[in-house]
């Protein structure tokens, strides 16, 4: 299928291993159906040149989520998101929202946005 839905980037400064920072992207795009099953994840190597770091990085994040069985890997055709069902408590779930959103905000600040323009933005953003 498409590699729609999903576009990784990572954060240095987190302290989250860039690893562990793909599957919850991964794992984030599935929750939110922007990665329905069927869909083709990006290439080891692609992945890899897209976000500048070690291949061995994204194997061990695409290699994770395959023992758990979110991804299937077809030898020679590529990595794609299974059919099983993300489980994921209400409490890890908040956890995760609350990074993201205290993610977004340190960066719009960096930007010298305040948080009535951080609200605007959310409300009228339109992805293409």
């Amino acid at each position: 299928m498409t590699e729609r839905g999903i576009r990784f980037s990572l954060d240095a400064a987190g302290g989250v291993p860039f690893y562990r920072q793909i599957i919850q992207q991964i794992e984030q795009a599935i929750l939110a159906r922007r990665l329905e099953p069927g869909d083709r994840l990006p290439t080891i190597r692609a992945l890899a040149i897209d976000l500048k770091i070690n291949p061995n990085t994204i194997a061990k994040a695409y290699g994770e989520l395959e023992i758990r069985g979110i991804v299937t890997t077809q030898v020679g055709s590529g990595t794609y998101v299974s059919d099983k069902r993300i489980d994921m408590q209400e409490a890890e779930r908040t956890k995760k929202l609350e990074a993201a959103v205290a993610r977004f905000i340190r960066d719009m600040e960096a930007l010298g946005v305040d948080r009535t323009a951080m609200a605007d933005l959310v409300l009228s953003f339109e992805e293409d």
